[in-house]
């Protein structure tokens, strides 16, 4: 599991364990993908399931979790989307690189950091950072339903099929019209 530093404006602030932004709105952004040509904003995917992925095109965990994701975009069709958010070190070479290499179909796209303290809940005067790969998987209506990050207990959900076991709760909830 990597350790991934978030930019200087966020040290002094401390990242509570992963689970403990379920139930909150999903924070807005609006972030570019690496041509830049297009901007993505979690409100577009209302309606559908989003994940949202933290991740770095260096962690081997992160590589093999893509895959998974992927094959939940073809799985689920349009019922369930994934953005992908690296920070740096990660520059436009780096994800093209790894895009290529591991041919997926959804978009990377880049913060500096704010997004990704959007997204957790810090509290001043802890180490800021997160673990990556983090997930957090977005029902229909906009609420967090899910935050994971990489470790022991969810291995499962990160290279076995724990994922398509947790989205297809989601979508069995949105088809029943209740919430999970």
């Amino acid at each position: 599991m990597r350790y991934f530093l978030l930019l200087p404006i966020l040290i002094g602030f401390c990242a509570f364990g992963a689970g403990e932004t379920v139930g909150r709105r999903v924070p807005g952004f609006s972030l570019p993908d690496r041509t830049y040509s297009k901007y993505y904003d979690p409100l577009d995917y209302r309606g559908r399931i989003l994940i949202v992925e933290f991740m770095q095109t260096t962690c081997p965990h992160c590589e093999a979790f893509s895959k998974i994701l992927q094959e939940a975009v073809n799985k689920y069709g349009g019922k369930v989307a994934v953005l992908s958010i690296v920070n740096p070190p990660d520059t436009l070479d780096t994800v093209g690189r790894y895009l290529a290499a591991n041919k997926i179909s959804f978009p990377i796209l880049f913060d500096y950091g704010q997004v990704a303290g959007s997204f957790l809940l810090w509290k001043p005067g802890k180490e800021a950072g997160m673990n990556i790969p983090r997930v957090f998987v977005i029902d229909p209506a906009g609420v967090i339903r899910l935050d994971l990050e990489y470790n022991v207990m969810t291995k499962e959900i990160f290279e076995g099929r724990g994922l398509f076991a947790e989205l297809d709760k989601l979508l069995a909830a949105q088809s029943a019209g209740g919430k999970n």
